[in-house]
């Protein structure tokens, strides 16, 4: 298992440089100005160019970039052009928000995924998997932004079980924190749930097929003990490729999510910087995201690896 940390470790250097310099690289083809946002209707040709020498947009690309880089390993991912204010800082405040979201998001796609899809994988064919497959369609066709509005006016504004604007930092209350992420993970759960339940479903239609599960039906072991004891272990190994895709899918899901419900995540403020121009946002923001992923891939790449040891490197 070391070595299989080391080498995901050593893979996820590169992706995070590449990342950054795509990002940093694709800002130079957005069309306009930054200064020009910043001043609005007060821009002209010579206040735009002054603005631009005080952000340092007038100097050399490859200038810029050795200069962001060097800052970004030191943890310095520059100073926002809307607000002055360290990135780092802006960041920082709204990634526990971001990471509640998606961490709700994803248990509840877990659980859904995981229950649609022992139904449907431990009776193929059956009444049961038809429904099951039934509803997995429905959840993916449903929009997460729709069925956040929906809940929010049905339990919110009709039955008023919990506050429009419900959330509230762990470390303040951790009782109205979860209050306040029930809806929200319901809304960006249930439409990833089918990538899982599908997952779960396939792999132990095939697990319960195998001729190691008949002979131990015919030892006169449980159906239960052969489904949960045995069967479930070996289904769940492609079902965590599943799921790290599914957290990727969830943190995209969650920039529409948040705004539903006025979360002060990270995605708010990466779609604000984007109408302003407000680069060193989107690049650190996007930036942390990446680093969020890869540490979810590499987690996912642990769990298979002890799941699975023939997945681990000589």
């Amino acid at each position: 298992m070391a070595k299989l940390i080391a080498f995901r470790l050593a893979l996820a250097i590169p992706q995070l440089l590449l990342v950054a310099l795509l990002v940093f690289s694709m800002t130079y083809l957005v069309p306009g100005s930054p200064a020009a946002a910043i001043l609005g209707s007060a821009a002209n040709p010579e206040r735009i160019a002054e603005l631009e020498a005080q952000l340092g947009l007038d100097q050399p690309f490859f200038e810029r970039l050795v200069a962001w880089f060097a800052a970004a390993f030191q943890g310095d991912l520059g100073t926002s052009y809307a607000t002055g204010r360290s990135v780092t800082e802006l960041l920082m405040e709204r990634l526990p928000a971001t990471l509640s979201l998606v961490a709700g998001g994803l248990v509840v796609a877990i659980i859904l995924g995981l229950v649609l899809g022992l139904l449907g994988g431990t009776r193929p064919g059956s009444t049961t998997d038809r429904v099951s497959t039934t509803i997995t369609a429905i959840t993916v066709a449903v929009p997460e932004f729709w069925l956040g509005i929906v809940l929010l006016l049905v339990f919110s504004v009709q039955l008023g079980w919990v506050p429009v604007i419900a959330y509230v930092p762990f470390s303040v209350d951790p009782a109205r924190w979860l209050q306040g992420l029930i809806l929200p993970a319901i809304a960006l759960g249930v439409g990833s749930a089918a990538l899982i339940a599908r997952s779960m479903r396939t792999s132990m239609a095939e697990t319960l097929s195998a001729r190691w599960v008949d002979t131990l039906t015919a030892t006169g072991m449980p159906r239960s003990r052969v489904i949960f004891g045995y069967g479930m272990k070996n289904a769940l190994v492609p079902v965590l490729a599943s799921t790290g895709l599914t957290v990727s899918i969830l943190i995209g899901a969650s920039f529409v999510v948040g705004q539903v419900f006025a979360f002060p995540d990270i995605g708010g403020i990466l779609i604000r910087a984007t109408i302003g121009k407000d680069f060193p946002i989107v690049q650190g923001g996007v930036l942390i995201i990446a680093t969020i992923v890869i540490i979810v891939n590499l987690v996912v790449d642990i769990g298979y690896g002890l799941l699975n040891p023939k997945a681990r490197p000589e």
